[in-house]
C-alpha cells in the first residue's frame, strides 16, 4: 500500500501549521467569492496555485470574469498587483524593465517592469508577439530578471495570472510549449450559473453599483504577503511518500508513451504536480498527500502541457482522455 501517514519527524509539517494554512486559505476563498460570483472550484484552484508556488493560466472568452478573480485575489491577500495588457506592438523591456539613460548624471540606471509585484495579471497574454510572450519566461521559473547583465530578484509571494483567449478568435497567437509549461495550471471559468448571473446583474446595475470604483475595490484583505510567502515555505515540508513520488513518475511516463500524445508530461510537470499535491493536502490541514489526491489534482496541472497527435485532434481526442486512459492504466503500486 502506498504510505499515507509519515513517522514523526521534525522536519514535517506540523497539524497546526497545516490548520492555521487551511483557515487562511477558506477565508481568502470566502472573501473572492464575494465578487466573483458562482466560481468556487476556479477561486480554490488559483488558491491552491499560489500556495504551491506556482503561476495559473485562465484561457476563457472575453467577459467571464478572468480580470476580476485576479484583482480579487490580490486585494484578499492584501498584496501588491500590476496589470499587463498585452498588444501586439508591447515590448520586452515593457514587461521586464529596462536600462535607461539619466540625462543629469550621463549612467544608466534599471527602471523596474511590471513584473516587480506580489500579483502580474497578465492579461490577454496571446495578443502578444511571442518574442514579448517569452519575456516572462525567466521571471516566471526563476523568480528573477536579466537586464544588460545584471540580475534582479523578485519578491516572494510571485504569482503571474495569466488570461487567454481562444486561438480562434483575431489577433491571437498560440502560447509557445515552453511557456505554457511554466504555468502549473490551467482552467477556464465559463459562463455563470443563471442565479449566479441575476445576482452579478442585480449588484453592478442597481442603485448601490459603485460608480467610479470596481468590486474588488470592495475585497478585505485577510492575510499579507508576508504570511503568505512563510506559508508557501512551509507547504513544502507536507510528507509525500517514495511510492507516491514513484506513482507520479510512472504516470509522467504514460502520457510520454500514449499513442495520441505527441509531447507528453515534462520533468517540469513532474514537480510541479507534486507541489500542487503538497498545497491540496495543506488546504485541507492535512500533513501528507492522500494517493486519491492525484485523481482531483492532475487534470489542470497537466491537461495544458500535453501536445496531441494530429489524428488524435482528428477524430476529437482531448488531453482530459488521455490522462483518464493512463490513471485508468497505472496502477498504485508497482
Amino acid at each position: 500500500m502506498l504510505e499515507a501517514v509519515p513517522q514523526a519527524d521534525q522536519a514535517l509539517l506540523t497539524e497546526p501549521e497545516a490548520q492555521r494554512i487551511a483557515r487562511t486559505a477558506a477565508d481568502v476563498v470566502q472573501e473572492v467569492a464575494r465578487v466573483v460570483e458562482g466560481k468556487p472550484r476556479a477561486i480554490r484552484l488559483a488558491m491552491t496555485v499560489l500556495l504551491a508556488d506556482g503561476h495559473l493560466l485562465l484561457e476563457d472568452v472575453p467577459g467571464v470574469g478572468k480580470t476580476l478573480l485576479a484583482k480579487a485575489l490580490a486585494a484578499a491577500l492584501g498584496a501588491r498587483r500590476a496589470r499587463i495588457q498585452f498588444t501586439p506592438d508591447l515590448l520586452p523591456g515593457d514587461v521586464t524593465g529596462a536600462s535607461v539613460l539619466d540625462p543629469s548624471t550621463g549612467a544608466f540606471s534599471f527602471r523596474p517592469g511590471a513584473v516587480f509585484t506580489h500579483i502580474l495579471l497578465a492579461d490577454e497574454i496571446n495578443r502578444a508577439s511571442p518574442k514579448t510572450q517569452s519575456a516572462l519566461l525567466e521571471s516566471m521559473e526563476e523568480r528573477q530578471v536579466s537586464v544588460d547583465g545584471e540580475t534582479y530578484v523578485l519578491e516572494s509571494p510571485f504569482m503571474v495570472v495569466a488570461t487567454a483567449n481562444p486561438v480562434e478568435m483575431e489577433g491571437t497567437y498560440h502560447l509557445p510549449e515552453a511557456q505554457r509549461d511554466r504555468f502549473l495550471a490551467q482552467t477556464s471559468l465559463g459562463y455563470p450559473a443563471h442565479d449566479a448571473e441575476l445576482r452579478m446583474l442585480a449588484v453592478q446595475t442597481g442603485p448601490l453599483a459603485a460608480s467610479a470604483r470596481e468590486a474588488s475595490d470592495e475585497i478585505r484583505a485577510r492575510t499579507s504577503p508576508e504570511q503568505i510567502a512563510a506559508d508557501i515555505r512551509a507547504i513544502r515540508r507536507v510528507h509525500a511518500s517514495p511510492a507516491l513520488l514513484d506513482y507520479v513518475v510512472r504516470l509522467a511516463a504514460g502520457t510520454r508513451d500514449h499513442g495520441q500524445v505527441v509531447l507528453g508530461a515534462s520533468p517540469r510537470a513532474t514537480v510541479h504536480l507534486v507541489r500542487m499535491l503538497k498545497a491540496h493536502a495543506a488546504m485541507e490541514g492535512r500533513v501528507f498527500v492522500l494517493p486519491e489526491d492525484v485523481r482531483g489534482v492532475i487534470g489542470p496541472v497537466w491537461r495544458h502541457r500535453l501536445h496531441l497527435a494530429p489524428q488524435a485532434l482528428s477524430r476529437g481526442v482531448s488531453a482530459a482522455d488521455v490522462l483518464r486512459d493512463v490513471l485508468a492504466s497505472t496502477p498504485l503500486e508497482r
